[in-house]
C-alpha cells in the first residue's frame, strides 16, 4: 500500500511537526489552538501557534522595517546570518526560488509576498551586508539587521533558537541557529513553517493555496 501523502499535506503536516518538536509549541494546546484558528476565521496549519509579533529593524537603505509596516502584506521569513559557509545560503536560494515560482504562477499574489532575511549575527552583519546578502537571491528580498537588542526581540517574536560559538584564534565564529522559512499572512499571522526537505516547488504551491484561498 501507497501511504505517501500528497505533497501539498506533506508539506503542511511535516512543517507543522517539525514546528512543535523543534521550537517549543507545545506550550500551544491544541484546544488552544483550535479556539484560536476559529476566532480567526482560518485553518491555517499554525493558527495559534506563538510565532511572531512586533520588532524593528533595519534595510540597506537605513529604512525600520516593523511588524506594523508590514502589515497588508504577507511575509516569506528566514533568519540566519551572511558568514554562514552552507545553511544559510542553500535556505536563502531555496526561498528566492519559491519566490520566483509564486511570481511566475500568481502574479497578483507575488505583488502582495515580501521575502525577508533577518541576521541572527548584529556583530558583523549591519543592515547593508545583510540586504547585499538577501539582493544575491532575489532583488525583492529584504535583508534586515539591527542592534542586538532588536536582533533579539525578533529572534524571540519568532521563537528562534541562535547560539553563538567559541570563536577560532582569528576570531571567526559560527552561529548555531534554527534554520526554518515562515509564512505569515497580511495581519502577522503564522500560516506554514517549511524545513529544509521541503522543495521551492512545494513551497510556492503551499504559498499559492494559502494566498488564493
Amino acid at each position: 500500500m501507497n501511504t505517501k501523502q500528497p505533497d501539498a499535506a506533506r508539506t503542511r503536516s511535516g512543517a507543522f511537526l517539525a514546528a512543535i518538536i523543534m521550537l517549543g509549541l507545545a506550550a500551544c494546546s491544541e484546544t488552544s489552538q483550535e479556539t484560536e484558528a476559529a476566532a480567526q476565521g482560518t485553518n491555517y496549519p499554525m493558527a495559534g501557534a506563538a510565532i511572531g509579533g512586533d520588532f524593528a529593524l533595519t534595510d540597506a537603505a537605513g529604512d525600520i522595517i516593523t511588524d506594523d509596516s508590514l502589515k497588508g502584506r504577507w511575509r516569506l521569513i528566514y533568519f540566519g546570518y551572511t558568514f554562514c559557509p552552507d545553511v544559510c545560503p542553500v535556505d536563502a536560494e531555496r526561498m528566492g526560488r519559491a519566490y520566483r515560482l509564486v511570481e511566475q504562477a500568481a502574479l497578483a499574489a507575488a505583488g502582495n509576498l515580501v521575502p525577508i532575511f533577518i541576521s541572527v549575527d548584529p556583530e558583523r552583519d549591519t543592515p547593508e551586508i545583510a540586504g547585499e546578502f538577501a539582493a544575491n537571491f532575489h532583488p525583492k528580498m529584504l535583508g534586515l539587521s539591527g542592534s542586538p537588542d532588536a536582533v533579539q526581540q525578533a529572534v524571540d517574536a519568532y521563537r528562534i533558537y541562535a547560539s553563538k560559538a567559541d570563536a577560532r584564534e582569528d576570531g571567526f565564529y559560527l552561529v548555531d541557529h534554527s534554520a526554518y522559512i515562515y509564512l505569515m499572512d497580511a495581519d502577522g499571522k503564522p500560516v506554514n513553517i517549511y524545513a529544509r526537505d521541503v522543495s521551492p516547488e512545494d513551497m510556492a504551491k503551499d504559498i499559492e493555496r494559502w494566498m488564493t484561498s
